[in-house]
């Protein structure tokens, strides 16, 4: 596809070679950065901690998102990507095993861009990523600030 980051925040390390895996078995070439947790995510995101002089202008272009995590977690997480101006138009989809029909709500509410149920068979699911990837890195458009 092309160079632009993915960020999964995936605290689960089978949930993260699962989706690292179909990504790149759907066909998704760009980098893809892995982080744990809300906190770590903040911290690459605005260029802290670890992440310390990393240029925070290079935003990803989408961020697949968690729900359930140690720290801080998804629903958290997105309130506070929302509330600050460098990251209120980031693309955040919500990538979750979760069936509970108010995660979904909750995640639109405090702005989720997609709400994505991660399929149960892997082939299912490299299908949904190549089509998360075909979407969110090839047709979506960004204001550029």
């Amino acid at each position: 596809m092309n160079s632009q980051t993915i960020l999964l925040v995936e605290d689960n390390p089978d949930d993260e070679v699962l989706t690292v895996e179909a990504l790149t078995f759907g066909g998704i070439t760009n980098d893809i950065v892995v982080v744990h947790d809300g906190i770590e995510c903040l911290e690459y995101l605005f260029g802290e901690g670890e992440y310390a002089g990393r240029d925070t202008s290079e935003l990803p272009a989408v961020v697949l998102l968690d729900l359930n995590m140690p720290r801080l977690g998804g629903l958290e997480l997105l309130t506070r990507l929302r509330a600050d101006p460098r990251t209120q138009r980031l693309p955040v989809v919500i990538l979750t095993t979760s069936k509970d029909e108010s995660d979904m709500v909750a995640s639109y509410d405090r702005g989720a861009n997609s709400f994505v149920r991660k399929p149960v068979d892997f082939e299912a699911f490299t299908e949904a990523a190549r089509n998360l990837g075909m979407y969110w890195l090839l047709l979506n458009q960004r204001p550029s600030r």
